[in-house]
């Protein structure tokens, strides 16, 4: 009878500790999706080669549909309408790390690095190319975003009652009679951000004109009706001028009662609809910025979705060179749903901040980065990115998941060798550093480690063409030709004072579209490169920047209206 008790307490004890186990292997994994969200640099995960892990893409430019929509309607771009990061988050890298090669010990952060050795198509010279692949320890089957306040501020000012595909400045006062409206593609765009949202999230609406307005104070969405406040933002309609900084101060007001809400629970976030182009109260970039700034270091991080083919991304590109901000564009309702419905968690969930890579080398100095979303990238041998974003992966590629940069030999060369040094901080301002050292292959002839490098030299040198094709056109100087003495001329040290703009300050007004004998020969050469090269990338996503090419080499600078019928895209 004794022997039978026992038995039955060693078979309940045993069922509890297998009740307990199970329990602690579920909160286990709970709590790895929640720190996923938090960006806690402790996560390890345990090798497990089937799993899909989610990659970074830095912050500040997501796209360069602005630059493609201006060229489609038969306008002229400006410069910062293409960009390095934007255009690198248009295509899938591969960063040079196999999940075969991970230990499980990685942190939040971990950079791989490729080399190549590439000659300029143009002048034949040889070219030093360096990427740096930005890899997470996040599985994307755990990755959970925390729980979200989100202020979305809406711009409703008069020059939102132009088409989308129109300059407002060309012609401010015939909004009359417009099928479509970036009013009307601002308001569904905001319903399509609340169709992003949970239960648990809070959600609040501001709007400005000459003058701010709060429309709806931040609330949980469960307590919210959505469906009226859904009707209700359909039916706003535009006027007034454009007084960004009221509308900011407004938003940023609403955060008053939320700013001591727990961080590793919460994310604070203002998304900006706009076309950008103040004229009221505080206009210039540097208070912008401040404004900005000032809400990143108290933890409310900023977006702003562009509106409309004269969006200001010369504005925006200046006022999101802080942590945590990004921006994106949007023409068109059903493109930009389905954007969100693959990329808002990322897109609100900032993970790692004050990225800084020390380069030490007797051999190479750093001449150039592609990619990242500050405006000083480049302090001597120094690299510098405010924010990375989680990225989705396919197929061991990751979305953007590169940095390139361009190092020059600097003469005899003694081992090769490049000592690099990563540091950034996470969510939680907790600070890591990571070392390793980096060789060139000892050769003259053309390499390329992966294809993720060659890719991001293709693009970059794309670009490049591009940015000195706009500032060509506009200053007819011959410094900006493409020609084989210099080859293919590099477009990132264009600061302001480089850029001529035929502008107002922040009012964007339209340049038809042109495009020089000289430069249809260059772009014609530019596109059977990419096809050369795209022959071993094999990537579809080169199909757009053909699809620019074709429109710009074939383009009839006397017939405008027939270029638009005949490039419809």
């Amino acid at each position: 009878m004794k022997t039978k008790i026992v038995v039955i307490v060693l078979v309940v004890i045993l069922i509890i500790a297998l009740l307990s186990l199970a329990s602690l292997l579920f909160n286990q994994r709970q709590q790895i999706a929640q720190n996923a969200g938090q960006g806690l640099s402790s996560m390890n995960y345990g090798k497990m080669e089937s799993a899909s892990y989610l990659g970074y893409s830095v912050g500040g430019a997501k796209d360069i549909e602005n630059f493609r929509e201006n060229i489609e309607n038969g306008y002229f771009p400006i410069s910062t309408d293409v960009t390095y990061n934007g255009i690198f988050y248009d295509y899938m890298f591969d960063t040079g790390m196999l999940d075969e090669n991970r230990t499980g010990d990685e942190p939040l952060f971990f950079p791989s690095y490729s080399t190549a050795i590439s000659k300029d198509p143009v002048s034949s010279k040889n070219e030093y190319y360096l990427t740096v692949g930005l890899n997470s320890n996040i599985k994307e089957e755990d990755f959970q975003r925390k729980k979200l306040n989100l202020l979305v501020l809406l711009d409703i000012s008069g020059s939102m009652g132009s088409s989308f595909s129109s300059y407002y400045y060309d012609n401010p006062f015939a909004n009359g009679g417009i099928s479509e409206s970036k009013m009307k593609l601002a308001n569904k765009a905001v319903c399509t951000l609340i169709d992003q949202l949970k239960p648990d999230d809070c959600f609040g609406l501001v709007t400005f004109d000459s003058e701010a307005k709060t429309l709806q104070t931040i609330k949980q969405v469960s307590d919210l009706n959505l469906s009226n406040l859904k009707n209700n933002i359909m039916e706003i309609t535009d006027r007034g001028g454009t007084n960004f900084s009221a509308g900011y101060i407004e938003a940023t007001s609403t955060f008053k009662n939320f700013q001591n809400a727990n961080k590793d629970e919460y994310e604070n976030r203002i998304i900006i609809i706009t076309d950008a182009m103040p004229n009221y109260g505080e206009t210039g970039s540097n208070s912008l910025l401040k404004m900005v700034d000032n809400n990143a270091t108290s933890g409310i991080y900023t977006t702003f979705i562009g509106v409309g083919v004269d969006f200001n991304t010369k504005l925006i590109e200046e006022i999101t060179d802080v942590k945590g901000a990004n921006y994106y564009s949007v023409h068109n309702n059903e493109e930009f749903q389905k954007r969100m419905g693959e990329e808002f968690e990322f897109m609100v969930t900032p993970l790692v901040f004050d990225l800084s890579l020390d380069v030490d080398s007797k051999d190479y100095n750093i001449e150039a980065i592609y990619g990242s979303d500050s405006a000083n990238a480049k302090n001597g041998n120094i690299m510098k990115v405010n924010t990375l974003f989680p990225s989705k992966s396919e197929g061991g590629e990751v979305k953007g998941g590169v940095i390139l940069l361009k190092v020059t030999p600097k003469g005899n060369k003694e081992n090769g060798e490049l000592k690099l040094t990563v540091s950034f901080k996470d969510r939680n301002n907790k600070s890591y550093k990571d070392e390793q050292s980096v060789s060139f292959k000892e050769t003259e002839e053309e390499y390329y480690d992966n294809t993720g490098i060659r890719k991001a030299i293709v693009l970059v040198r794309y670009v490049n063409v591009l940015k000195n094709w706009i500032l060509y056109e506009r200053s007819n100087s011959k410094d900006f030709l493409i020609v084989p003495v210099s080859g293919i001329i590099d477009g990132y040290k264009y600061d302001e004072s480089f850029i001529i703009l035929k502008l107002g300050e922040h009012e964007r007004t339209s340049v038809p579209l042109s495009v020089s004998k000289e430069y249809k020969e260059i772009f014609t050469d530019l596109k059977s490169y990419i096809e050369k090269e795209n022959e071993e990338l094999k990537d579809d996503t080169f199909d757009k920047e053909y699809k620019v090419l074709g429109l710009l080499v074939e383009y009839d600078n006397s017939k405008p209206v027939e270029n638009e019928k005949r490039f419809d895209y």
